[in-house]
């Protein structure tokens, strides 16, 4: 039996016009029918990223359906720079299975549902990288509050670096060489040439080191009966 294209046509879109009431738009009748059809995933909200959402537009040849039909994806919406592409290479792939039968309907509801599993899928993905967020958050914080732990050798690296920064190292070296000034008697002690020195510096001053011998008139009247008398007590 011959098949009545025209006739099939036909009655799939006065099927389609019931069943998508208020979506189907009819864009030609002649010398075929072309239409769209706008489909979405099921958790799709405009303006937002959540599901997935494009128009179908489909055209009849003259020997649909024994042909696949002419499709056209229009409008997508969260789509990712291949899913044009992939989603139109499944509905050729279920078309084509579907050859000598009007298909539309297949062809429409397989295309949602590969929208589905996107949006599924990218949901997932969305919220898996969500909580791994957190996670690094949480980590990063645990690690701030606890701090790094020290070992000897990292105490050793940032004690030079603080030392360095804050010059302690310099003000250290400074009190250790302060710490080292000698007293003058330390210094006679240890440099018995200094007692010559100053009595050269006598002998190079001559006149003009003078000594005040009005010191020295009341030496007389000091009593030193107390030598004296120390002398007797050791001499008996």
């Amino acid at each position: 039996m011959i098949m009545d294209y025209l006739e099939e046509q036909t009655n799939e879109i006065e099927a389609l016009d019931s069943i998508y009431c208020g979506e189907l738009e009819i864009l030609s009748t002649s010398p075929h029918h072309k239409f769209s059809i706008p489909i979405k995933s099921e958790e799709y909200e405009p303006d937002s990223e959540n599901g997935l959402a494009c128009v179908l537009k489909f055209g009849y040849s003259a020997s649909y359906p024994d042909e696949v039909p002419e499709i056209e994806i229009l409008n997508p919406e969260n789509f990712e720079e291949e899913d044009e592409a992939l989603l139109r290479k499944h509905i050729i792939e279920v078309a084509e299975e579907n050859l000598g039968t009007v298909m539309i309907f297949s062809l429409v509801s397989s295309a949602q549902e590969w929208l589905n599993t996107q949006a599924d899928e990218r949901r997932k993905t969305r919220e898996e990288n969500a909580r791994r967020k957190e996670i690094e958050a949480e980590e990063a914080e645990r690690v701030r509050f606890e701090g790094t732990r020290v070992t000897v050798e990292s105490f050793l690296a940032w004690k030079a670096k603080f030392d360095s920064e804050t010059g302690v190292k310099k003000k250290t070296d400074k009190e250790d060489k302060d710490s080292k000034k000698l007293t003058g008697r330390e210094l006679f002690i240890l440099d018995k040439t200094l007692n010559e020195s100053d009595l050269k510096f006598l002998e190079e001053g001559g006149d003009a080191v003078k000594v005040d011998e009005s010191l020295f008139q009341d030496l007389d009247e000091l009593d030193l009966e107390g030598e004296d008398g120390l002398d007797d007590d050791e001499n008996s």
